[in-house]
């Protein structure tokens, strides 16, 4: 049977109450319940899902496509319906429960403030990171897990911290990084190309680190749906594969389309996605940041030409309340904090599989 022909183009309906956008708003290539592509029917259920929230009492992050007035989060109305198949009633109960969770750790008030000084030394451990972009234009985002040692990087920091700064990088994510991409590449960029390296994840490790990315995937999954645009997973362990197939069978198949697993030769195919120039050299490219490129956050949010303030960075920045954890002030080490359980609602960075 031959395949269903691309949607066809499609004006955005934009509500001038809620949408204000400086970037495009066109998806890069035609997708159904993407931006540009809706059918009447799915420009309709977006207004319903809207209708049904102000009923509700909702005011913020309401808009069509990206968020205004201080909040970071985009494009929420329409990756909430994907995420739910256009269902209309999950993707409100999707909704509700998101505001509930960023009301209850008050993100919004946290994200203008937010700071991080003991990055540098947990990248020692997990290195997390966002460096320039991919061929596609999206940005790169780089996790590797070979090194995580949770007792020791809770003498660093804290889970509470470590988790924050997960869901504040999510936000840096959709407000400045992705609408300067968007400005840049000339047409609507909504995901990212991750690279998680599981080198030196041997098999006495890959327990641990399973579960500590597992216990921490709902955050992506429930909060921050449709953000993976491909994966690709390096310096897979022996016997991965296997243990892939199996798993790839219980996914959608659009998701399994995006994830790439590779072995210790995955140059030449990261490299037909990725250009040498924007590539870490660790990883077979050119690029040698000063002071790292894990430290750098280099990209076009960071070029002149491309670059906005991010809408929460308009806004009168409240009160901080969030200090760094005395190891960090004093050099002391703080005591260790239990190990994260796997029903946390928190994610292990990479913008995961929806």
């Amino acid at each position: 049977m031959a395949p269903p022909p691309p949607p066809a183009p499609s004006a955005l309906q934009l509500d001038a109450k809620y949408d204000d956008y400086e970037f495009p708003t066109t998806a890069p290539v035609p997708q159904a319940g993407h931006p540009g592509y809706l059918t009447a029917a799915e420009q309709a259920q977006v207004h319903q899902l809207r209708s049904m929230l102000e009923a509700e009492g909702y005011t913020k992050r309401l808009d069509t496509l990206t968020l205004k007035e201080g909040d970071a989060d985009r494009p929420r109305q329409l990756r909430f319906l994907r995420a739910r198949k256009f269902n209309v009633e999950l993707a409100k109960q999707m909704f509700v429960e998101c505001e509930k969770w960023r009301a209850e750790i008050k993100l919004d008030e946290t994200v203008p403030t937010w700071e991080y000084p003991e990055k540098e030394a947990v990248f020692k451990y997990y290195p997390q990171y966002y460096h320039k972009t991919d061929k596609d234009g999206r940005p790169v985002y780089i996790e590797q897990l070979g090194g995580i040692d949770l007792n020791a990087m809770y003498k660093i920091t804290t889970s509470e911290r470590m988790l924050m700064n997960l869901a504040v990088e999510y936000e840096r994510l959709a407000d400045p990084r992705l609408p300067a991409c968007s400005r840049k590449a000339g047409t609507l960029l909504e995901t990212c190309c991750t690279i998680m390296d599981l080198a030196r994840v041997g098999v006495t490790k890959m327990p641990s680190v399973f579960n500590y990315v597992k216990s921490v995937s709902s955050l992506s999954q429930n909060y921050y749906p449709e953000r993976l645009g491909r994966l690709y997973i390096i310096n897979a362990p022996w016997g991965f594969s296997t243990v892939w197939n199996i798993i790839s069978g219980w996914l959608d198949p659009v998701t399994v389309q995006k994830i790439h697993v590779l072995g210790s030769g995955y140059q030449k195919e990261l490299l037909n996605q990725v250009s040498a120039e924007n590539l870490p050299v660790e990883f077979g490219g050119k690029c040698n940041c000063p002071g790292g490129c894990p430290m750098s956050d280099m990209g076009p949010w960071r070029e002149a030409e491309w670059a906005r303030p991010a809408k929460w960075e308009q806004q009168e920045a409240p009160k901080k309340e969030e200090t760094a954890p005395a190891a960090v002030a004093e050099g002391a080490e703080v005591q260790a904090e239990p190990a994260v359980t796997e029903t946390a609602e928190v994610k292990a960075a990479a913008p995961a599989a929806a």
